[in-house]
């Protein structure tokens, strides 16, 4: 059996395109809190389904929640608290979706620091919902159409949120 993926590695799908158009026209923060709050409400759940003990991504979104307050600094706390929820990840590293939910979790959590963080819900997120449902073992066909569904879910909720004409756009250095 071949070795799950670890992320969506096609940014050219619709809903991944629509957000890479969308995030750069809002604030750090409006990103910041859409992330955070699809982490907490989607993911966030997932990880806990299998590893209820271990709080390192429920820390991670905490940290990043008073990050955006304000009344905690990157450099002082939430990288810490990222760089955990990453490690989090790496303990479960056999069991995908789990692993993946975490990944996302640490990206969202980052996306105060840098907005860019904030696809890695779609492309760790995405994917992560799409082997809790499918299983890892789906063909990866469904899984990628499952995880653009999600996706959409995604893009709905950041249009939601989103601010007309918002003054101080973030920057985006998008990789993919």
């Amino acid at each position: 059996m071949s070795k799950p993926r670890k992320m969506l590695n096609n940014c050219d799908t619709p809903h991944i395109q629509a957000l890479m158009r969308l995030i750069p026209t809002q604030s750090k923060p409006t990103v910041a809190k859409w992330a955070v709050a699809y982490a907490e409400c989607a993911l966030l759940p997932l990880w806990e389904k299998y590893y209820p003990d271990d709080d390192r991504p429920r820390l991670s979104l905490h940290a990043a929640r008073e990050t955006i307050a304000g009344t905690l600094k990157w450099n002082t706390g939430l990288n810490a608290a990222a760089q955990a929820c990453n490690a989090a990840s790496a303990n479960a590293e056999d069991n995908p979706a789990p692993r993946a939910a975490a990944r996302a979790i640490a990206q969202c959590s980052s996306a105060i620091h840098s907005a860019s963080h904030a696809l890695g819900l779609a492309l760790y997120g995405a994917l992560a919902l799409a082997y809790d449902e499918l299983g890892f073992s789906a063909p990866w066909p469904e899984l990628e159409a499952r995880a653009e569904t999600e996706c959409g879910k995604m893009l709905a909720a950041l249009k939601d949120i989103a601010v007309e004409n918002e003054p101080k756009p973030c920057k985006t250095g998008w990789e993919c």
